[in-house]
């Protein structure tokens, strides 16, 4: 090589890598340079904030440069570690003011504030994590689906279990046709945890000097503060939370969400525990979750995959033993599991399909499994916040585990749930549907054929709230 040869490759080299260290704000909005730190603000900054943004933080390869919290005694712990970044009570204000420093928000709230808090940042350009469920209605879930498509944004819903190994290894066993034709499925939590199927807590409370009631209550009906409602007791709550679909439903749910590549069921009903005041005197609490819930969710055929039926449990309900399995072997797990019946056989696993085994559990030692199809996530369920994190700095279009395009129609599904429960509760004239099957046209996101349970699809917002893009 001549010396004018070497003099061009070098230059040109240094060219080339002097790309890679071109400063965020030349290359614009949404656009982050892959030698930066990701900027990430956290929207909720205590009760599961507080392991959301560590891990997203990763102990300083990433920064938090902005916090938002509408109760100043759950934001001690971050406001202290991160001391450096701005704090706010209103999140509206945060994004208006600090948008330019922020690549990714982080929103750990209760569930009825995801929806406009994840859009806003969304509309922003920001990259979003939410926490499970996605969102409080079906209408809502429906909007950020396609607000992550709109805005070319990377999303991550919050149920780490679709990053697991044993998800990818269920998925695999049960397309695979370990089992055969899957027919049925069964779901079941321990949930609730918390008070459920009471009335609506009575008696006057000074608001705490730390909490914005009315920034707390959102896009929720007004009533008067009580601490019956936080900081984590709001899950039970309909205006609030939902429930122990809504807290475990997109974790066990997801499993054979993904393996039996589920979309729009067609057709749900339930039955619940129901409360008495006196002999056959029937009190239904509208304004809470009930203790328990039995729910019948039925799809469609998919592909060559027939049509099957998911049953899910709470409060302590859970399915029949299957005979296959020896009475001193553990039904699932403690806290719930699953159980997939095909046409050859019956899998059952826990918690993020969690130890997936075989029944009878004898096979697990005569069958030669096979290996999961898709990619293993680095940390496995430990890695799915960096998974995210990873996936923002490389651009729109790398994969995340719960993207919105998966973690929008699973959340779908599992409010489809809720849906059922409070229909079920709704008296109408002087009967109350009980356990009417609820027909479903998914594209269109309607009941046909009970039109009440139609205004649980889309709530509405209190004040000046909106959801629109």
């Amino acid at each position: 090589m001549n010396q004018n040869r070497r003099k061009f490759l070098r230059n040109t080299g240094l060219a080339a890598g002097s790309f890679f260290i071109v400063p965020r704000h030349v290359l614009g909005r949404g656009h982050i340079a892959p030698s930066d730190k990701l900027n990430i603000a956290g929207i909720g900054a205590g009760g599961k904030a507080e392991v959301n943004l560590p891990y997203a933080w990763n102990n300083g390869a990433e920064n938090i440069v902005a916090l938002c919290d509408v109760d100043d005694r759950m934001a001690v712990n971050a406001r202290k570690r991160w001391s450096k970044a701005p704090y706010y009570r209103d999140y509206r204000e945060m994004l208006d003011k600090e948008h330019k420093n922020i690549d990714a928000v982080i929103v750990t709230t209760p569930d009825h504030m995801h929806a406009v808090q994840a859009l806003a940042a969304m509309q922003l350009g920001k990259h979003v994590y939410v926490e499970k469920p996605l969102t409080h209605d079906i209408h809502e879930a429906r909007i950020l689906t396609q607000a992550a498509e709109r805005y070319r944004v990377v999303t991550q819903m919050g149920n780490q279990g679709s990053s697991g190994d044993d998800t990818r290894k269920v998925e695999t066993w049960i397309q695979e046709g370990v089992i055969g034709e899957v027919t049925r499925v069964h779901v079941w939590t321990n949930r609730p945890t918390w008070p459920q199927g009471i009335d609506k807590p009575q008696g006057k409370f000074d608001i705490p000097k730390e909490v914005d009631w009315d920034l707390w209550l959102g896009t929720a009906p007004y009533r008067d503060f009580n601490p019956t409602y936080l900081p984590a007791i709001w899950r039970g709550w309909v205006d609030f939370g939902t429930g122990s679909l809504g807290d475990m439903g997109c974790h066990f749910i997801d499993v054979p969400f993904r393996a039996l590549k589920l979309g729009y069921p067609t057709a749900v009903e339930c039955s619940v525990t129901r409360t008495y005041t006196g002999f056959f005197q029937e009190v239904f609490y509208n304004d809470s979750y009930p203790l328990s819930s039995k729910i019948h969710i039925q799809f469609p055929a998919r592909d060559s995959m027939p049509a099957v039926e998911m049953i899910w449990y709470d409060g302590g309900i859970t399915p029949s033993r299957p005979p296959e399995l020896l009475p001193d072997e553990e039904l699932g797990e403690w806290d719930g599991g699953i159980l997939f019946e095909g046409t050859k056989g019956k899998l059952m696993a826990g918690l993020f399909g969690r130890n997936p085994t075989l029944l009878p559990t004898r096979k697990m030692k005569e069958v030669n499994l096979p290996a999961p199809k898709q990619a293993l996530v680095p940390g496995g369920v430990e890695g799915h916040q960096k998974q995210w994190t990873d996936a923002c700095k490389k651009g729109y279009g790398t994969f995340t585990s719960s993207h919105f395009g998966i973690a929008g129609p699973l959340t779908e599904t599992v409010l489809m749930g809720n849906l059922a429960i409070r229909s079920f509760n709704f008296k109408e004239g002087e009967k109350f549907n009980g356990r009417k099957k609820l027909l479903w046209d998914g594209p269109n996101m309607r009941i046909t054929n009970f039109d009440a349970a139609n205004q649980f699809v889309k709530r509405e917002y209190r004040g000046n709230y909106k959801l629109q893009f």
